[in-house]
């Protein structure tokens, strides 16, 4: 199984399958090059494609894909050097290769039938010949794969590789069959899988970094002001919001609840529309649904350890059985998911049973069925960082409504799973993350 710590993935804005995964691939193949000498004249050339390719300036990703190539990696980003590497380009990369970003980083939009709709070319040529190329995918939530690893369904190219543990659930009939034959709670095996991974001590200090980068990205921006980067002109309004709710005058209780969720959320999803440091919560994309949840609700470090936990399993019964790529699912990949880690983790801080915590997560899920990814001129900013807070409050709801219903509910989390997956296959590929549809044609990007 992957590790629950890789559902969390300290990154930069602002998309996880189109900035960091991109960027992570870069790098990968930069170290690659960097291992054997190349002919003067040889070049780098990078050719995006489906989804990378429709959206690619809007969401940063030639500029991700020179970064990493430039040997920057998003968990350690940092904006001056970047800045710094990047304005030495046109030049040679640390592998010896010439490399123009302008002309070098191309955009295929004609390509159909891609192993993957976030696909990527890498090659060297020294003149006309193809000295080396390799093809590889952004599979959503900063997790990539080389083509062979797609094929064969292999994890040793991704961003996490599969281990050993001792409670190894594909579902989550199988998940609460091993929390009922041990009457524990979720986070406890999700923890004892880690310790087949790592120190029990290494796991608990991941989960907190994981949630205090969480935290000091909604504190960013509650108080960053200013227009967001694009050319859409959005304006950031957490400052704003945040100074009502301080104030007192942003209502009563149960509208005092959602503007409190609604900040949070948006606080972090501009800092990632802004190019800021987040976490993929499991995307980036949908990385303000978690943090806004555990902001307002889990008052301790083990109150956050445990939502983390439980959250986590709920991801990656998503990764495993379906996609958290909005570019295969749609935004109920990302969103979706979200909303349904969250629910889960929520019931569990508020002491659900198991079974409890996975009625969460299916009801999380339910009434995101469907939802499309339409970014606005390919801008992770309308309509991503208001339904973002749509989906904390979302998340609240489902929680408080699952433990409401002790039992087995009538759709199981395992069927709403499947029936995602299958919701995203048949969804048109123009509401699949490449601004073709939607939104994205129906409102005038200036």
């Amino acid at each position: 199984m992957l590790s629950v710590l890789d559902m969390f993935r300290v990154g930069v804005g602002p998309s996880s399958s189109h900035t960091v995964g991109p960027m992570r691939i870069g790098l990968r193949f930069g170290q690659q090059l960097a291992r054997q000498a190349w002919p003067a004249g040889a070049r780098l050339i990078v050719t995006l494609q489906g989804s990378l390719a429709f959206t690619g300036h809007g969401h940063g990703t030639l500029r991700a894909v020179a970064l990493g190539l430039l040997g920057h990696a998003p968990e350690t980003f940092d904006s001056a050097a970047a800045e710094h590497d990047l304005s030495r380009l046109p030049g040679r990369l640390r592998c010896g290769l010439a490399f123009d970003p302008a002309a070098d980083i191309q955009l295929d939009y004609d390509t159909r039938d891609l192993l993957h709709p976030n696909a990527m070319q890498l090659a060297v040529l020294d003149g006309g010949q193809r000295l080396v190329e390799e093809e590889w995918f952004s599979t959503g939530g900063g997790f990539i794969a080389s083509r062979r690893q797609l094929e064969q369904a292999a994890p040793a190219d991704r961003v996490g590789s599969g281990h050993d543990v001792p409670h190894n659930f594909g579902s989550a009939a199988e998940l609460l069959a091993v929390a009922e034959q041990l009457g524990v709670a979720l986070e406890t095996i999700v923890l004892a899988n880690e310790d087949a991974i790592r120190p029990r001590a290494e796991t608990i200090a991941g989960l907190d970094h994981v949630a205090a980068v969480m935290l000091a990205c909604i504190d960013r921006g509650l108080v960053t002001e200013g227009i967001l980067p694009g050319g859409l002109k959005v304006e950031r309004r957490a400052p704003a919001l945040w100074r009502q709710v301080q104030q007192g005058r942003s209502g009563n209780e149960p509208e005092r609840l959602f503007d409190w969720l609604n900040v949070y959320a948006m606080a972090v999803n501009e800092e990632n529309a802004a190019g800021g440091q987040v976490v993929t919560a499991p995307t980036n994309g949908a990385a303000g649904i978690l943090p806004a949840i555990m902001r307002h609700y889990c008052e301790n470090a083990d109150q956050r350890r445990r939502f983390l936990l439980t959250a986590g399993a709920i991801g990656l019964l998503y990764k495993q059985r379906a996609s958290i790529s909005g570019a295969e699912m749609g935004c109920q990949g990302e969103v979706g998911v979200a909303c349904s880690m969250a629910a889960a983790g929520l019931a569990a801080v508020w002491n659900a049973t198991p079974q409890q915590v996975a009625n969460a997560a299916e009801i999380g899920m339910e009434h995101n069925l469907g939802l499309t990814c339409d970014p606005v001129g390919g801008l992770v900013q309308i309509p991503c960082i208001e339904r973002n807070a749509i989906g904390a409050v979302k998340a609240a709801n489902a929680a408080r409504l699952a433990l409401h219903r002790p039992g087995h509910g009538r759709v199981s989390l395992d069927q709403v799973i499947e029936t995602m997956r299958q919701t995203g296959i048949d969804m048109s590929q123009k509401y699949k993350e490449t601004s073709q549809g939607g939104l994205a044609v129906n409102v005038v990007e200036c």
